[in-house]
């Protein structure tokens, strides 16, 4: 008889396991060239297609960057700023504020956003903290994390992390029970940690940027368009270097000259670059008694290049919704402050989408973390509330009159939150009026409770309601 010895969870993957981690694995390769593409495209670092007609062999390393990609897609994001988290009951978000501070969650947010807006995708993962510390928040990369998804329930069936620590590969696997924390060690998967944590759903979300229904992984803001306008903007630019190499310098020529004229007084020829720079040059007539005529033909006129990649920059403000003078783009007539906020609509409005998209990212996250916190789900009847800055930017006068007309209108309580929201102030500009708020109620109390103590020192305390209503003695 043969004895069979059961596998041991936690030193090794199961079956089911290890092809799940190879399967996902697959899928985060077949991902990373696209994904690396972008990111050339935004660090300017993308290798720009010659069509070998005007550029020469000499000049085959020169490269010229065009920073549209990345400006396109920081000016978004610098619109998203996510300040506060809180109940939308109104009950203290002490316990939010806890765990977000403890995740630096709202510096994070920011890279997550610029993330998204970028790849086109970004990772949050949640997981147990250390003992007595709050749960973990992380936004991953999806150059380093992917999931399988569920598009009926709208939730991940798995997911992977993949990364490199002391030359070692780790790989986390995300399982609705559990996480799988394993090391590649000769060539296979050593399992090193397991975090039984029983949600029944994967601790894993997707902060997708221009979803569609057929494509829930979502879409970067550095369209096929974008990129090849910026290739085209790059090839004139190369174009204006290449002629500014060989025609920037006037070139000169000389009629009816002699020999003697490009020699020196021993009678070497001078170098081409020495007859070039001189200034003056002495000649002689010839038999006839005429001058040699001297001229120069018209410098390189880089202008009808500038007026190409003009018509560019317009056309990438349309992509990328942004102003044209965002781009470098000017012309004669300065834009208006109208036009210049007619402008601005496109990018506001994409702001507010991207802003209900990932509040909804942010929320479940939260919702997520206080499940890992507490053992169970958080009440549903309770919903988590993202505060926003107002992408629109306003000015602070127009801020504060829209305030101050609601509360004449009596839409709005003066002393209420709202009121400060709107009026521009951000989270922790709120925070302290509030405790203002407190100290000078209290200060006004003290003040008064002070008063009427020096009043019934001196006698002068009026008298209660009784006495001056006579008591009751039934004499009216």
């Amino acid at each position: 008889m043969t004895a069979t010895i059961p596998e041991l969870p936690l030193l090794s993957l199961s079956g089911d396991e290890a092809q799940l981690l190879t399967a996902l694995r697959s899928d985060l390769l077949s991902q990373r060239f696209k994904l690396e593409l972008l990111d050339a495209y935004f660090n300017g670092e993308q290798l720009v297609r010659d069509l070998g007609i005007s550029i020469p062999p000499q000049l085959k390393g020169l490269h010229t960057v065009i920073g549209w990609p990345r400006i396109g897609v920081e000016s978004l994001e610098q619109r998203l700023d996510l300040e506060a988290f809180r109940w939308a009951d109104g009950t203290d978000p002490s316990d939010l504020e806890e765990i977000a501070e403890s995740n630096d969650l709202y510096d994070e947010a920011s890279l997550a956003h610029l993330d998204a807006l970028t790849y086109g995708r970004e990772y949050v993962s949640v997981g147990s903290g250390e003992a007595g510390d709050p749960p973990l928040i992380t936004f991953e990369s999806p150059l380093d994390m992917t999931m399988f998804w569920d598009a009926r329930l709208r939730l991940a069936t798995a997911a992977l992390r993949e990364s490199v620590e002391d030359g070692v590969r780790i790989a986390t696997l995300y399982l609705p029970d559990q996480t799988v924390y394993a090391a590649e060690v000769d060539g296979g998967w050593e399992v090193f940690d397991r975090d039984i944590h029983n949600l029944g759903m994967v601790p894993v979300l997707r902060m997708a940027n221009r979803q569609r229904t057929a494509d829930r992984i979502g879409k970067s803001e550095i369209t096929p368009e974008v990129m090849s306008i910026t290739d085209a903007a790059c090839r004139r630019l190369m174009g204006i270097e290449v002629g500014a190499e060989f025609f920037q310098a006037p070139q000169r020529y000389i009629l009816g000259v002699s020999e003697s004229a490009f020699q020196d007084a021993e009678g070497n020829a001078k170098s081409a670059w020495e007859t070039y720079i001189g200034r003056v040059l002495a000649l002689e007539r010839d038999e006839n008694g005429e001058v040699p005529t001297v001229g120069q033909f018209a410098a390189h006129d880089p202008s009808g290049q500038t007026k190409i990649i003009d018509l560019y920059a317009r056309i990438m403000a349309s992509q990328l919704s942004v102003a044209p003078h965002v781009l470098g783009y000017t012309s004669d007539n300065p834009a208006s402050a109208d036009a210049i906020r007619f402008a601005d609509n496109g990018q506001i409005k994409k702001a507010e989408r991207r802003i209900r998209r990932f509040s909804a990212t942010h929320r479940d996250a939260m919702r997520l973390a206080l499940w890992f916190r507490d053992g169970e789900p958080p009440d549903k009847s309770r919903r988590i509330e993202c505060v926003w800055r107002n992408p629109a930017t306003p000015t602070v006068a127009a801020q504060a009159d829209a305030a101050v007309k609601l509360v004449h209108a009596g839409i709005l309580p003066a002393d209420g939150d709202v009121v400060l929201e709107m009026a521009g102030l951000s989270e922790d500009q709120r925070r302290r009026v509030a405790a203002e708020r407190r100290r000078s109620a209290n200060t006004a109390a003290s003040r008064q409770l002070m008063d009427r103590l020096a009043a019934m020192s001196e006698g002068d305390e009026p008298p209660a309601a009784a006495e001056v209503t006579g008591g009751d003695d039934g004499l009216g």
